[in-house]
């Protein structure tokens, strides 16, 4: 039997439909974004004024479009310039418009307290449409590259060394720069550039030599109180049991402590034993282990370890969305004073003290025998020896095996779905706002599939977070969104329609 094809026909006109809508899916991710933000408060938000007169645009579709753009893989402003021309679903946001690059990434750096604002506005509605119940939490941290090259770091004293190398040349190239103006030269202009390229460098490298000096300096102080009360310790013991003498905290960088001339807040860091060291940033997370799997903090830290971040990512959580009952965290989160001080307050930590793969074992091991660590290790701290208890009890193995369920998958859809493997900013400030926008993006995505899951027969026209400043209106399913045309131009003869390449590309969480 002969094949039969869809006949393609290219050079027949394409009738747009008169509401760009009609070439939109109506449970596509992009109606749910467009009414929420329109609901929300946005008065804190800066516009891109140029000074020149020109008409901005609202902050209402800048915000829709960079959460909508960020929860489908796009994150440069290039790129999201260009999806207002090829991407239907953005085309449809925008309402025809088409914000530059510049625009959009201004918008996005001088915006970051605003949208954190947002993404408590964000939760505290979940909360109250019954989508979020805050109670037991995970918490995690996942290394995300900087923006920077792991080849531009030094070492204090290399700074030091190079510096006083750059010191010399610049002097060469003056003397050589003041012989060529006396000679009348062609090009004078080459020798100063030369100049001042050298010159920006060695001020770099006596930056980055300043930060490490002063980097080493406050970690000294932070160390103080603890060398003071080992001092006491040992003074109150007697003869030979007094110990080692304690060192006085070193006030100067280590051989191997090294800073980044490209983005100085940035650290070396390395995923496991098995990874290689990148300059990354270690952004923190807490998520709801109630169902929901919804972001409910966002951090970022330039430590490597997890150790000192327990109770920062806590603390982080807003008290709006509710009152955290239970913590899960891994290994990497054992800190005893923090742990204590949590317990204090009445919050529960199920810390694992050892490895999970040791705490939940395979009943087929793939690993060579000899390469396990069966033999339990033998706590000494009191607060280690009641935390194996807890989670050794059939309600605490219950509670904590839910965090790998509810952290890994949501790093994985925020790293392999969104695709957000690398911080587009440099310094802490500005990617701790991105690190909130993309979360915001990851909560938005996640509250529209949960919604669809609870509505599973609805079209999806539009979403129920209606009114979000007046959150006291009951809310409906589906709320309507008022349809609204855009403009088609009139054929004339002779005119031929513009053929618009389209794409969606929507990926579920």
């Amino acid at each position: 039997m002969a094949e039969r094809f869809v006949m393609v026909d290219r050079m027949t006109p394409m009738l747009l439909p008169e509401d760009m809508r009609d070439w939109v899916r109506e449970d596509d991710l992009v109606h749910f974004v467009i009414e929420a933000v329109e609901k929300m408060d946005l008065r804190g938000f800066r516009v891109n004024v140029r000074g020149t007169g020109d008409a901005q645009y609202p902050p209402a579709m800048m915000l829709s479009l960079l959460i909508y753009c960020y929860a489908n893989g796009i994150f440069s402003s290039g790129r999201i310039e260009a999806a207002t021309w090829r991407d239907v679903a953005v085309r449809y946001l925008c309402a025809n418009t088409h914000p530059d690059h510049d625009t959009i990434c201004r918008f996005r750096r001088e915006n970051f307290a605003a949208v954190a604002d947002c993404f408590l506005k964000a939760l505290a509605l979940a909360r109250e449409m019954k989508l979020l119940k805050v109670g037991v939490v995970s918490v995690d941290g996942t290394k995300i590259r900087a923006n920077a090259s792991k080849h531009r770091n030094v070492t204090c004293k290399r700074a030091g060394e190079l510096a006083e190398l750059l010191r010399a040349d610049v002097a060469e190239l003056l003397e050589k720069a003041e012989d060529a103006d006396r000679r009348g030269e062609a090009d004078p202009g080459k020798l100063p550039e030369e100049i001042g390229r050298r010159q920006r460098l060695k001020a770099k490298l006596e930056g980055a030599q300043r930060r490490l000096e002063e980097r080493a300096k406050e970690r000294a102080e932070r160390e103080r109180a603890d060398y003071e009360r080992k001092v006491e310790e040992r003074e109150g013991r007697k003869g030979s049991a007094k110990g080692r003498h304690i060192q006085l905290p070193e006030e100067k960088p280590g051989a191997e402590e090294q800073g980044n001339l490209t983005d100085p807040e940035s650290r070396l860091m390395r995923k496991s034993r098995n990874e290689a060291f990148e300059q990354s940033y270690n952004a923190q997370a807490a998520m709801d282990a109630e169902g929901s799997a919804l972001v409910l903090s966002a951090r970022v830290s330039v430590c490597a370890s997890d150790s000192g971040e327990l109770e920062g990512d806590v603390r982080a959580i807003p008290a709006e969305v509710g009152r955290v009952r239970a913590v899960l965290a891994d290994t990497g989160y054992a800190n005893g004073e923090q742990v204590e001080a949590l317990q204090a307050e009445g919050i529960e930590v199920y810390c694992a003290m050892r490895a999970e793969a040791l705490e939940c074992r395979r009943r087929y091991e793939f690993r060579p025998a000899d390469r396990r660590r069966e033999k339990p290790v033998a706590h000494t701290a009191p607060w280690r020896r009641k935390m194996t208890e807890k989670l050794a009890s059939p309600e605490g193995r219950r509670l904590h095996a839910r965090r790998k369920q509810t952290v890994e998958p949501v790093f994985g859809v925020i790293k392999s779905v969104m695709g957000f493997r690398a911080f587009r900013l440099r310094g802490q400030a500005k990617v701790q706002g991105e690190w909130s926008l993309v979360c915001l993006a990851y909560n938005f995505k996640r509250l529209w599939k949960l919604m669809g899951a609870r509505h599973p027969g609805s079209p999806m026209v539009g979403s129920p977070w209606s009114l979000c400043a007046r959150p006291a209106v009951a809310l409906s399913w589906p709320l309507q969104i008022p349809r609204q045309s855009f403009p088609v131009p009139h054929r004339t003869a002779g005119a031929s329609w513009g053929v618009l390449a389209l794409s969606l590309s929507t990926t579920g969480c």
